[in-house]
Order: structure tokens, then C-alpha cells, then sequence
């Protein structure tokens, strides 16, 4: 990987939990979740990550903090191969088994539900960041659900309403299918199995059937994205003398990067990183916050951990680094915002 400037290896050195946000131009991923009726990750994307209006949503936050969010299309099992009962356990199913979504399994009966008729066809879009072979299932919970109860397998139908393997046009899944006849709160689980991979995508989208809807679930509007990408700096010049200890958790959906003709791989340009060290403290203790924005300036960097909880660079610099106090006990977001639109978030957490 190189780096456009050489204030990013510098930080790199800084932070050891440093995460970088790169572009590879001509990667794309493989994530996707249901759109309509949405999941509850779009769901609470839609509201917006940084100020979610539904307690549901809110409490989601809290638990997981906004990264998750951003990350909407991501509930995935990478080596699935068809053995999604086998694989995640009961009350899991909402994030698959994965720590990161695990404030969408949350056991309530308020997440927003979207309004639906019994035994009407319904379009389905499902929301596809990259297509790919493979085949949809969506499963119903079976009369006499309690979504105040984690969410079983046995609380679904034995099988899928529907079954069906679609192409995806203008960035969506489109699926017809009649619905099954029920009353109340229900919801719809849905399972995208690749063909041409092991890995499998799931999603969670709370419906109401025949009942007054004290809490819709917003419309998704305009075109989705996942965590939001930066611009592209100009051509990398250097390459850094090290790199982060640590695999970045967070960050843009692109995969590995291409070949590049003859071999290797293409150089991959940083736009924007952050990092905390380290990545876990005590309230009351200070730690140590290196921003980066690569071919642009730190605008800011904030976070709910932090105490004052944003902190604004005195002069324009392309990297920025500073011992700032911890407060609320929890995991955080820690997000750079550079001049030129550029973002990045870690994860932080505090005792």
C-alpha cells in the first residue's frame, strides 16, 4: 500500500490502532440488505446514524455505537455455505452472530415496522452495494411471535414464502411474492446465499399487518451508501515505513486491491484515517488521538467519549495529534472530518 503523504506515515507511527480509510479504484464488495419493507439496519441508517429518533435505533447506538450503522450491507457470514441454522445461534439472528450488530438482535416491540397486508403481493427490493450470483430466501415468523422475545430459528416457518434468484438492476434485488396471512407484529427474515462464494448475507425487517402503525419505519430515500467514501488524493509518491498493527474494523467497503498489469497489486491512496492509543481506557484517563487528511486539512475530530467531545485543529494541518481526556464509560465513535469531505471512524472504548 502507499500513501500520498509522508504526515500519514508519521501518524501511522503515532497510533498503532490508527484506521485508515483507502479508495481502490476498480474494487468493489460484495454486502446488501433488505430495502423494502427495510432492514433494521437501514432502518436506523435512514434516521441517521449520528442522531437516531427511534428508541429502538437509539439503544442500538448505545450498544454498538455508530459504526454499524454506516455499515448497513455488511450482516454477513463470510464461509456461510448454506449452514445458516447451523451457524448462528438463537436470539443472534438479527446480526447474524456478529458482536458488531448485536444492538439489532435487541428484543423489543418498537423497532419501526413497515405496514403490510395479509396475503397482498408485495415488491421487494433488495439493496445490492455489488452484484452477485446467488439466491434469495425470505422467511416469516410463524403466528403467535413475541418480538419481546429473542428472535429463534423456531420462530420462523420451517421454509421460505419465497425462494428466488434474481438479477439485480439499477443497484436493487426486485422480488414479487404474495405474503402470508397474518395479524399484528411480525417480521421477515431474509437470507442472501452467493453461489459463487460460501459467504451469505442476512437481514431483519420488522412488519405490521392489519394494525394501526404508531411507529413506520422511514422510506429510504435517494441512493443508500455504506460508511461514506472519501475522494481520491493525487498519485502516491512515498511508501510508509510501517503499518498499523492492527487490521482496520471499521472503514470503506472496498475489497483488497486490484492487479495491476503485469502483476502486483495497485497502489491503493489514503485519504483519511484516525486512531486512538489506546484503544481502551479508563474514565478520567487521557489518551492519545492521531488524525490524518491526506491531500486536504483535519477539520475536526469529535466523539462522546471525549471530554470536551470535539476538538478543532488552531491552524490548518494535514495531520493532527493530541492527549485528550476520557469521560462516559462505553464504546465510542471516534470520527476525523477533513476539508475536502474526506471521514473516518474507529472504534474507542472506555471503562
Amino acid at each position: 500500500m502507499q500513501i500520498t503523504r509522508k504526515a500519514l506515515a508519521a501518524a501511522t507511527l503515532a497510533a498503532p490502532t490508527l484506521l485508515v480509510l483507502a479508495v481502490a479504484p476498480g474494487t468493489a464488495s460484495a454486502h446488501g440488505t433488505m430495502s423494502n419493507p427495510p432492514s433494521r439496519t437501514m432502518v436506523c441508517y435512514s434516521e441517521g446514524p449520528e442522531n437516531p429518533k427511534s428508541a429502538a435505533c437509539k439503544q442500538a447506538v448505545a450498544i454498538g455505537g455508530t459504526q454499524p450503522l454506516y455499515d448497513w450491507n455488511e450482516v454477513n457470514i463470510a464461509d456461510a455455505a448454506g449452514r445458516h441454522r447451523q451457524i448462528i445461534p438463537d436470539g443472534r439472528l438479527c446480526s447474524a452472530g456478529r458482536d458488531k450488530y448485536r444492538g439489532f438482535d435487541q428484543a423489543r416491540a418498537d423497532w419501526p415496522a413497515t405496514s403490510m397486508t395479509a396475503g397482498a403481493t408485495h415488491t421487494f427490493r433488495y439493496r445490492a452495494t455489488a452484484p452477485h450470483k446467488g439466491s434469495f430466501e425470505l422467511y416469516m415468523t410463524r403466528d403467535g411471535y413475541d418480538p419481546s422475545a429473542p428472535l429463534k430459528w423456531s420462530d420462523l416457518e420451517a421454509k421460505p414464502f419465497h425462494v428466488a434468484n434474481p438479477t439485480v438492476v439499477d443497484g436493487f434485488y426486485t422480488m414479487t411474492a404474495k405474503l402470508p396471512s397474518r395479524q399484528g407484529r411480525h417480521l421477515i427474515y431474509a437470507i442472501w446465499q452467493r453461489s459463487d462464494s460460501p459467504e451469505a448475507f442476512y437481514s431483519c425487517s420488522d412488519v405490521l399487518f392489519g394494525q394501526s402503525n404508531p411507529s413506520p419505519a422511514p422510506t429510504p430515500t435517494g441512493t443508500p451508501t455504506a460508511t461514506p467514501k472519501p475522494t481520491p488524493t493525487t498519485a502516491p509518491t512515498g511508501r510508509p515505513t510501517t503499518r498499523p498493527t492492527t487490521r482496520p474494523t471499521t472503514g470503506p467497503t472496498t475489497g483488497p486491491s486490484s492487479p495491476a498489469p503485469g502483476g502486483g497489486t495497485s497502489p491503493v491512496t489514503i485519504n483519511a484515517g484516525v486512531g486512538v492509543s489506546p484503544a481502551t481506557a479508563r474514565a478520567g484517563a487521557r489518551v492519545r488521538v492521531t488524525a490524518v487528511c491526506g491531500g486536504s486539512q483535519v477539520r475536526n475530530v469529535s466523539s462522546n467519549a471525549f471530554s470536551p467531545v470535539a476538538y478543532r485543529p488552531a491552524a490548518a494541518t494535514a495531520s493532527w495529534s493530541a492527549n485528550v481526556r476520557v469521560r462516559r464509560p462505553g464504546t465510542h465513535a471516534v470520527t476525523v472530518r477533513c476539508a475536502n469531505g474526506g471521514v473516518a471512524r474507529t472504534a474507542f472504548t472506555v471503562r
